[in-house]
Protein backbone atom coordinates (compact mmCIF):
# COMPACT_ATOMS: atom_id res chain seq x y z
CA UNK A 1 0.00 0.00 0.00
CA UNK A 2 1.37 3.40 -0.98
CA UNK A 3 1.38 6.00 1.78
CA UNK A 4 0.27 9.58 1.06
CA UNK A 5 3.12 12.08 0.51
CA UNK A 6 2.37 13.79 3.85
CA UNK A 7 2.62 10.47 5.74
CA UNK A 8 5.88 9.62 3.96
CA UNK A 9 7.24 13.04 4.92
CA UNK A 10 6.42 12.46 8.60
CA UNK A 11 8.04 9.02 8.55
CA UNK A 12 11.20 10.41 6.92
CA UNK A 13 11.32 13.31 9.38
CA UNK A 14 10.93 10.96 12.37
CA UNK A 15 13.62 8.64 10.98
CA UNK A 16 15.98 11.57 10.51
CA UNK A 17 15.49 12.75 14.10
CA UNK A 18 15.97 9.22 15.42
CA UNK A 19 19.12 8.65 13.36
CA UNK A 20 20.60 11.95 14.50
CA UNK A 21 19.85 11.12 18.13
CA UNK A 22 21.40 7.66 17.81
CA UNK A 23 24.60 9.09 16.37
CA UNK A 24 24.75 11.58 19.23
CA UNK A 25 24.39 8.74 21.78
CA UNK A 26 27.14 6.76 20.07
CA UNK A 27 29.41 9.78 20.36
CA UNK A 28 28.79 10.16 24.09
CA UNK A 29 25.80 12.46 23.84
CA UNK A 30 27.74 15.08 21.89
CA UNK A 31 26.54 16.31 18.50
CA UNK A 32 29.47 15.94 16.11
CA UNK A 33 30.24 17.17 12.61
CA UNK A 34 29.14 13.73 11.35
CA UNK A 35 25.81 14.22 13.10
CA UNK A 36 25.33 17.59 11.42
CA UNK A 37 26.27 16.08 8.06
CA UNK A 38 23.65 13.34 8.40
CA UNK A 39 20.88 15.75 9.39
CA UNK A 40 21.71 18.16 6.55
CA UNK A 41 21.88 15.46 3.89
CA UNK A 42 18.57 13.75 4.70
CA UNK A 43 15.72 15.66 3.07
CA UNK A 44 12.01 15.21 2.60
CA UNK A 45 11.54 14.74 -1.13
CA UNK A 46 8.20 15.23 -2.87
CA UNK A 47 7.55 12.37 -5.29
CA UNK A 48 6.10 13.11 -8.74
CA UNK A 49 2.33 12.80 -9.19
CA UNK A 50 1.52 9.89 -11.54
CA UNK A 51 -0.51 10.48 -14.69
CA UNK A 52 -4.20 9.60 -14.31
CA UNK A 53 -5.67 8.47 -17.63
CA UNK A 54 -9.17 8.93 -16.16
CA UNK A 55 -8.61 12.69 -16.19
CA UNK A 56 -9.21 12.74 -19.93
CA UNK A 57 -6.19 15.03 -20.39
CA UNK A 58 -3.41 14.26 -22.88
CA UNK A 59 -0.44 12.74 -21.06
CA UNK A 60 1.80 15.80 -21.38
CA UNK A 61 -0.84 18.52 -21.00
CA UNK A 62 -0.84 20.86 -17.98
CA UNK A 63 -3.13 19.77 -15.17
CA UNK A 64 -4.68 21.14 -12.00
CA UNK A 65 -2.40 21.20 -8.98
CA UNK A 66 -3.37 18.68 -6.29
CA UNK A 67 -3.91 20.39 -2.93
CA UNK A 68 -1.38 18.08 -1.25
CA UNK A 69 1.33 18.30 -3.94
CA UNK A 70 4.62 19.68 -2.63
CA UNK A 71 7.32 21.52 -4.50
CA UNK A 72 10.31 19.13 -4.78
CA UNK A 73 12.75 22.04 -4.45
CA UNK A 74 11.46 23.90 -1.37
CA UNK A 75 8.68 21.73 0.08
CA UNK A 76 5.93 24.37 -0.18
CA UNK A 77 2.41 23.64 -1.46
CA UNK A 78 2.06 25.17 -4.98
CA UNK A 79 -1.75 25.05 -4.88
CA UNK A 80 -1.60 27.81 -2.25
CA UNK A 81 0.11 30.21 -4.68
CA UNK A 82 -1.65 29.60 -8.01
CA UNK A 83 -0.55 32.91 -9.54
CA UNK A 84 3.10 31.83 -9.30
CA UNK A 85 2.80 28.08 -9.83
CA UNK A 86 4.69 26.04 -12.41
CA UNK A 87 4.72 22.38 -13.38
CA UNK A 88 6.86 19.88 -15.25
CA UNK A 89 5.70 16.68 -16.93
CA UNK A 90 7.94 13.69 -17.65
CA UNK A 91 7.67 11.41 -20.69
CA UNK A 92 5.73 8.85 -18.62
CA UNK A 93 3.14 11.49 -17.64
CA UNK A 94 4.29 11.90 -14.03
CA UNK A 95 4.34 15.55 -12.96
CA UNK A 96 6.05 17.79 -10.44
CA UNK A 97 4.50 21.06 -9.26
CA UNK A 98 6.44 24.14 -8.15
CA UNK A 99 5.46 27.15 -6.07
CA UNK A 100 7.31 29.52 -8.43
CA UNK A 101 9.12 29.75 -11.77
CA UNK A 102 12.44 29.99 -9.91
CA UNK A 103 12.03 26.52 -8.48
CA UNK A 104 11.06 25.14 -11.90
CA UNK A 105 14.32 26.51 -13.33
CA UNK A 106 16.35 25.14 -10.41
CA UNK A 107 14.72 21.72 -10.85
CA UNK A 108 15.36 21.63 -14.61
CA UNK A 109 19.04 22.38 -14.00
CA UNK A 110 19.38 19.41 -11.59
CA UNK A 111 16.59 16.91 -12.33
CA UNK A 112 18.51 13.90 -10.99
CA UNK A 113 19.12 15.67 -7.67
CA UNK A 114 15.45 16.37 -6.99
CA UNK A 115 13.64 13.40 -8.57
CA UNK A 116 15.23 9.98 -8.23
CA UNK A 117 15.07 7.86 -11.35
CA UNK A 118 14.57 10.79 -13.74
CA UNK A 119 16.96 12.94 -15.78
CA UNK A 120 16.70 16.03 -17.97
CA UNK A 121 16.14 13.79 -21.00
CA UNK A 122 12.91 12.51 -19.38
CA UNK A 123 11.28 15.97 -19.36
CA UNK A 124 8.46 16.14 -21.91
CA UNK A 125 6.96 19.56 -21.09
CA UNK A 126 7.06 22.39 -18.58
CA UNK A 127 4.53 25.12 -17.85
CA UNK A 128 4.28 28.37 -15.92
CA UNK A 129 1.24 30.37 -14.89
CA UNK A 130 0.60 33.54 -16.87
CA UNK A 131 0.76 36.19 -14.14
CA UNK A 132 -2.04 38.20 -15.73
CA UNK A 133 -4.57 35.59 -16.87
CA UNK A 134 -3.78 32.74 -14.48
CA UNK A 135 -3.66 30.31 -17.42
CA UNK A 136 -0.94 27.74 -18.06
CA UNK A 137 1.57 28.59 -20.78
CA UNK A 138 4.57 26.65 -22.07
CA UNK A 139 7.60 27.70 -20.05
CA UNK A 140 9.98 27.75 -23.01
CA UNK A 141 7.71 30.16 -24.89
CA UNK A 142 7.00 32.38 -21.90
CA UNK A 143 8.77 35.60 -20.94
CA UNK A 144 9.74 36.52 -17.39
CA UNK A 145 10.27 39.77 -15.50
CA UNK A 146 13.44 39.82 -13.44
CA UNK A 147 13.97 42.48 -10.77
CA UNK A 148 10.40 43.72 -10.27
CA UNK A 149 8.91 44.65 -6.90
CA UNK A 150 6.45 41.74 -7.08
CA UNK A 151 7.00 39.43 -4.12
CA UNK A 152 6.73 35.70 -4.77
CA UNK A 153 5.34 32.97 -2.48
CA UNK A 154 8.35 33.28 -0.16
CA UNK A 155 7.81 37.04 0.12
CA UNK A 156 10.88 37.96 -1.87
CA UNK A 157 11.90 38.56 -5.49
CA UNK A 158 10.72 36.08 -8.10
CA UNK A 159 10.15 35.71 -11.84
CA UNK A 160 6.53 36.54 -12.76
CA UNK A 161 5.79 34.81 -16.07
CA UNK A 162 3.77 35.97 -19.07
CA UNK A 163 2.60 34.33 -22.29
CA UNK A 164 2.70 37.70 -24.06
CA UNK A 165 5.77 39.97 -24.26
CA UNK A 166 3.66 43.13 -24.43
CA UNK A 167 1.95 42.23 -21.18
CA UNK A 168 5.34 41.53 -19.58
CA UNK A 169 6.71 44.87 -20.76
CA UNK A 170 3.65 46.71 -19.39
CA UNK A 171 4.15 44.91 -16.07
CA UNK A 172 7.85 45.84 -15.99
CA UNK A 173 7.00 49.47 -16.73
CA UNK A 174 4.67 49.58 -13.71
CA UNK A 175 6.53 47.31 -11.31
CA UNK A 176 10.14 47.57 -12.45
CA UNK A 177 12.42 44.86 -13.79
CA UNK A 178 13.64 43.56 -17.11
CA UNK A 179 11.81 41.24 -19.53
CA UNK A 180 13.74 38.04 -20.30
CA UNK A 181 13.06 34.96 -22.39
CA UNK A 182 13.31 31.42 -20.98
CA UNK A 183 16.76 31.07 -22.54
CA UNK A 184 17.95 34.29 -20.86
CA UNK A 185 17.39 33.02 -17.33
CA UNK A 186 21.02 32.26 -16.52
CA UNK A 187 22.55 30.26 -13.65
CA UNK A 188 23.76 33.58 -12.20
CA UNK A 189 20.18 34.95 -12.07
CA UNK A 190 19.06 31.74 -10.36
CA UNK A 191 21.86 32.03 -7.79
CA UNK A 192 20.69 35.55 -6.98
CA UNK A 193 17.06 34.50 -6.57
CA UNK A 194 17.17 30.92 -5.27
CA UNK A 195 16.22 30.85 -1.57
CA UNK A 196 17.20 27.17 -1.41
CA UNK A 197 20.84 27.66 -2.37
CA UNK A 198 21.95 26.10 0.95
CA UNK A 199 19.31 23.36 0.88
CA UNK A 200 21.10 20.08 0.21
CA UNK A 201 19.57 16.92 -1.31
Amino acid sequence: MRLPAKAVSLVVAATTVAATGLIAVIHGGQATSETAAVSSELCIVAPPTPYDARSGLPMHAPRSIPADARCPVCGMYPARSPRWAAQLVFNDGAAHFFDSPINLFVFISKVERFSKGYSASDVAASYVTDFGSGQWTEARRAVFVHGSNAMGPMRDGDLPAFADRQAAEAFAKNRGGKVLSFQQITPEILRQLDRNVHHHH
